[in-house]
């Protein structure tokens, strides 16, 4: 699943530390859709969403996801609304598992190693981080309104494979409104059916 990916541009990032908010301001694993929540080559069926919990749990190491043939992860994130994606903590081991790159996309629903060839919305060189302490800000002008994430992890520090144990996600979300178009549609047409009443309503009045 090795690929080849051109020199980074405009696109790559640093790492921060995260601020004095702590773990309010991560609270976006709460509005991931974790029945369509994918993790592409992982070792144990259904560890990637593992990683994916509060940043108060982030020390539990009894929790991760470890890649299977290679090095590489893919994760394909939904959210149950529209997200303003700010920053990504990654977290790992201090050895050769820890990824070294991610790569972010933005609204490609069920991505394939295959996919992952095309130029990423971000792509950051990662610091190792055993604590997770480290923020990645993203460039919000392109992640301002998420309703899908995918995050590639293409290789780690020399390791066969790669291991993370937290995932955080830090942003705003709000609820998606889909049922405009259908309420205009129905305000436009008019049912007959809704002025019978007025039809068959009596006219003549008797005067005694």
């Amino acid at each position: 699943m090795a690929h080849g990916h051109g020199r980074c541009c405009c696109c790559c990032g640093e790492a921060a530390a995260v601020g004095g908010d702590g773990g309010a301001a991560w609270g976006l694993y709460l509005r991931i859709d974790r029945q369509r929540l994918q993790c592409l080559n992982e070792r144990r069926e259904g560890s990637g969403a593992l990683v994916f919990r509060a940043w108060e749990e982030r020390g539990d190491r009894a929790q991760f996801v470890e890649s299977d043939d290679d090095e590489e992860l893919l994760f394909n994130i939904p959210f149950t609304g529209n997200v303003k994606l700010k920053g990504v903590i990654v977290m790992g081991e201090d050895d050769g598992t820890h990824p070294a790159e991610m790569r972010l996309f933005r609204n490609i629903p069920h991505m394939s190693f295959d996919d992952t060839a095309r130029e990423p919305d971000q792509m950051f060189s990662l610091n190792r981080d055993l604590t997770g302490e480290l923020e990645y800000p993203t460039k919000i002008a392109r992640f301002s309104n998420v309703s899908h994430l995918s995050i590639h992890f293409p290789k780690n520090f020399g390791a066969e494979t790669t291991k993370i144990f937290y995932i955080g996600l830090k942003g705003e979300w709000t609820e998606a409104h889909r049922h405009e178009v259908t309420i205009c549609n129905y305000e436009a047409s008019a049912n007959p059916a809704d002025h019978k009443l007025e039809q068959i309503t009596p006219q003549t009045h008797f005067i005694s």
